[in-house]
């Protein structure tokens, strides 16, 4: 379907009635829509895991050969296990989904005559919209009128610099729609002046669209993405050795082939962690909510484990050391000397802008003020007084630097501020005491003298100049030379009062903060040095320019502060440390900051930020403070320190007593253990471990940064998993020689020493130290003990029959206790040495 509008309505916006017809015509603003899956559906999906496959033709089979009670003992603990896994998987997709409204971008439309905030995804073909310095594009637009336009377009064409749009006939070029002047497009950026423009193509039928459409599958491996692939790929090599092992050993002993079978399927299920897509879902789903009550909003779960290894945060020093509160301190001629009119001029230029709010500005028009007498406003000073606003070139990245032109009585008044390096580069006088004097190099050279004192003194530093123009119907750039330079107007930004705290704090638990900021070096170095961040070396944009990959990738990890960088200097920074092996947090919010969000590893933005850097970024601070940061990491640290007891456990306890499983085929003249006792012990000791992400972490743990370590995984699984064959192999000959057991006797009491030394184990395996100074949680210590319960009691109830039990006597239940109390014990001691090896 295609939008038309008629070229008389270019100036009205649509009514609320409008609007709804057609966001029902044409769909929400997404340009990969979302696809709610039906509930069904999603039930559905937990049955495409191959185990589940395969336990499902084994039932069928069992069905069709009259074994109905395996047949239904498999298919009852199948729609268990996926039943549990989508209602936990469910619940934590509403919580994601509810946090990730919060921080949903908006779009400035013209909506029943009125110009209002709604949702970008609410937005329709012929909404009029309005674009400034900072917003993100919401949709497809061609502009109805603009001023001073730029548009970053790097995320459609690759072009590094921003390109310059207008309000007029689209061009007729052979390259296609892209290079119209007239249109802006999705998924780009304003980077400078204002525009309104009228929707013509939302959601899929955006240019974006249909590249999202092609890549929506293709998203960057994440590191969480690529430890889980490891770890797949070691469980996959272990279940096929264990399980063709089993199957020709008993296949070599003529056992019957269908019941061989299925204890091979069975030693598969019990090697494999099934629960494990449901312990990470869950446990990374009330991470993300603990994270909102500390005031971080996650907007992918996966990124929590990304957020919790980050071992480098660079960030800029506004906001995060300083208050980010600018104050205005002096107003001085280019000589030194207090004057009040370099401030009269600023504070026309800053009354008369528009654009990207900014606290220079904000901190102008609040001396506006006359400090003795609030009734007062500046503007009624006799050298502002009767200004109207002619015109304006806005702010970009280029220039550094805004222009207005106010008109009174007859003659304009082009006023400029900026950094100073730039406005003195279009000046050729200065004025000092009501005198214009020739800016010669002995003058420039002082006012540049001047400049780098106050930036020593650790102040920010504007510059104002100015020129009388002539009447024309438009300025721009060009009009911006040989202008007077009027002086300068210094402000402060103090360091937060915790920010030196905060900084040791994170530092203390494996996280360094390098600062990568536009200033100049020396008001840079003023700021790090009162946090106590080491200044002995601050590296400029420029030699980073001159710098290989390599030589940057040395020096970033040996420097704390960067100063005059650009944003493509910074991402080079970020790039050049993760190709170090580091995990890199970047926290930004600011348009230019969005090309380094998406290079980090972790994107962090404010609430307060651009449209164009909460929609880069992964993780949102309601509030930009480094303790707020901090906690988040903490948090990220705990839910992932959660997946890892579960993993060190099950793949521990399951290969041992899987293990002990094939290796007992050798010499018992029957299976050690039924298929359908192994898929039961199996789901038992799944369920007990559903609790672990309500447990605590140790401070081990959280000290330092943690990533997927496959090798201590292995170690665990290598060295714990055979301890737990040794104490299975000695319950075999408990079973055969002391209580001369029967087939059944035997299944039974391997059943329930199996049952009880796996799940027992997590006491030990939960805490790097000392298991009883560490408490578990009390839903993880109720869950556990009540399925060992359960197992202990299972073969004297009615469900023995069916299951194949036979009640137990009680001098076995004395060998249980010493025998799962030795194993603990020996498991403890190997334990710590293994821990003590990866987590110091």
């Amino acid at each position: 379907m295609k939008f038309r509008y008629m070229k008389s309505e270019v100036s009205s916006g649509l009514t609320s009635a409008e609007a709804r017809r057609l966001l029902a015509a044409f769909g929400f603003n997404e340009p990969v829509p979302l696809r709610r899956a039906v509930p069904m559906l999603q039930f559905l999906h937990f049955f495409a895991n191959p185990l589940i496959v395969i336990l499902l033709i084994a039932s069928v089979v069992s069905a069709v050969t009259g074994d109905m009670v395996n047949a239904v003992i498999i298919i009852a603990m199948v729609i268990l296990s996926v039943t549990l896994n989508f209602i936990q998987t469910a619940r934590s997709e509403r919580a994601a989904e509810a946090l990730r409204k919060e921080v949903a971008p908006t779009a400035t439309a013209l909506r029943d005559g009125e110009w209002r905030e709604i949702p970008r995804l609410e937005i329709v073909p012929g909404d009029l919209i309005r674009l400034s310095a900072g917003d993100l594009v919401p949709a497809d637009a061609r502009l109805v009128e603009s001023r001073d336009l730029h548009a970053q377009q790097a995320a459609l064409t690759g072009e590094s610099l921003p390109v310059e749009k207008e309000a007029a006939p689209a061009s007729q070029t052979a390259s296609g729609q892209d290079e119209r002047r007239d249109m802006v497009f999705l998924g780009t950026s304003i980077v400078s002046g204002r525009a309104t423009a009228r929707v013509v193509a939302t959601g899929p039928a955006t240019a974006f669209g249909k590249i999202a459409e092609r890549l929506a599958e293709k998203a960057p491996e994440t590191e969480f993405e690529r430890g889980t692939k490891q770890f797949g790929l070691l469980i996959t090599r272990v279940i096929i050795f264990l399980v063709l092992f089993a199957f020709l050993v008993n296949a070599a002993l003529r056992r019957d082939p269908f019941e061989s079978l299925l204890f091979s399927i069975a030693l598969a299920v019990g090697m494999t962690p099934e629960f494990l897509p449901m312990i990470l879902t869950v446990t990374l789903g009330q991470g993300a909510l603990r994270m909102a009550r500390q005031k971080v909003i996650v907007k992918h779960m996966a990124a929590i484990q990304n957020f919790g290894s980050i071992d480098i945060l660079c960030s800029d020093k506004t906001g995060t050391l300083t208050s980010g509160e600018m104050t205005l301190d002096q107003h001085l001629d280019p000589r030194g000397k207090d004057s009040e009119r370099p401030f009269l001029l600023a504070y026309l230029n800053s009354l008369f802008e528009t654009g990207i709010s900014n606290p220079l500005d904000h901190a102008i028009r609040l001396r506006g003020v006359n400090p003795l007498d609030e009734a007062i406003l500046i503007h009624d000073h006799p050298d502002v007084r009767g200004y109207e606003k002619i015109d304006e070139i806005p702010f970009d990245f280029e220039r550094r630097r805004v222009s207005v032109v106010a008109g009174r009585a007859g003659s304009r008044l082009l006023i400029t501020k900026g950094a100073p390096e730039s406005v003195l580069a279009v000046c050729v006088e200065y004025e000092v005491d009501g005198r214009r004097l020739p800016l010669d190099q002995s003058a420039r050279h002082s006012c540049e003298v001047f400049f780098r004192e106050l930036c020593a003194k650790g102040y920010r530093a504007l510059a104002v100049a100015y020129a009388e123009v002539a009447q024309k119907a438009a300025y721009g750039k060009d009009d911006e030379r040989r202008l007077v330079f009027a002086g300068f107007l210094t402000f402060s930004d103090h360091p937060l009062p915790a920010a030196d705290e905060a900084l040791r704090a994170m530092a203390d638990d494996g996280v360094k903060v390098k600062i990568l900021t536009g200033d100049n070096e020396l008001v840079a170095g003023h700021v790090c040095s009162q946090v106590g961040l080491n200044v002995e070396r601050i590296v400029l944009g420029d030699e980073v320019d001159r710098m290989t990959d390599g030589a940057l990738g040395h020096v970033a990890e040996q420097t704390t502060v960067f100063a005059r960088v650009s944003p493509m200097q910074k991402n080079r920074i970020i790039q050049a440390l993760k190709r170090r092996g580091h995990v890199v947090g970047y926290l930004g919010d600011g348009i230019n900051d969005a090309p380094s969000l998406h290079t980090a590893d972790v994107g962090i933005s404010v609430a307060t930020g651009t449209d164009v850097a909460r929609d880069a970024a992964e993780i949102i601070l309601l509030e930009r403070s480094l303790p707020v940061l901090h906690q988040g990491i903490i948090e990220g640290r705990k839910a992932f320190g959660n997946v890892m007891k579960y993993l060190l456990m099950g793949t521990s306890s399951n290969f041992g007593n899987m293990f002990s499983m094939a290796g007992a085929t050798l010499f018992l003249p029957f299976l050690p253990m039924l298929p359908t006792q192994i898929l039961l012990n199996n789901f038992l000791y799944d369920l007990a471990q559903v609790t672990i992400p309500t447990d605590k972490v140790d401070q081990t743990f959280i000290r330092k940064p943690r990533r997927w370590d496959i090798r201590m995984i292995r170690d665990f699984m290598l060295y714990i998993g055979p301890i737990s064959s040794l104490y299975d192999f000695l319950t075999f000959y408990a079973l055969l020689k002391v209580f001369h057991a029967s087939e059944q006797f035997f299944h039974t009491g391997w059943f329930v020493e199996s049952l009880a030394t796996q799940t027992l184990v997590i006491f030990i395996i939960r805490t790097a130290g000392n298991p009883l100074k560490s408490r578990p949680s009390a839903a993880l210590a109720v869950t556990t003990l009540l399925v060992v319960l359960f197992g202990v009691t299972l073969p004297f109830t009615p469900l023995a029959a069916w299951l194949r039990f036979t009640p137990l006597p009680a001098g076995f239940f004395i060998f249980l206790i010493a025998v799962v109390g030795a194993y603990l014990l020996l498991v403890e001691m190997l334990k710590r040495r293994l821990m003590k090896m990866r987590l110091t």
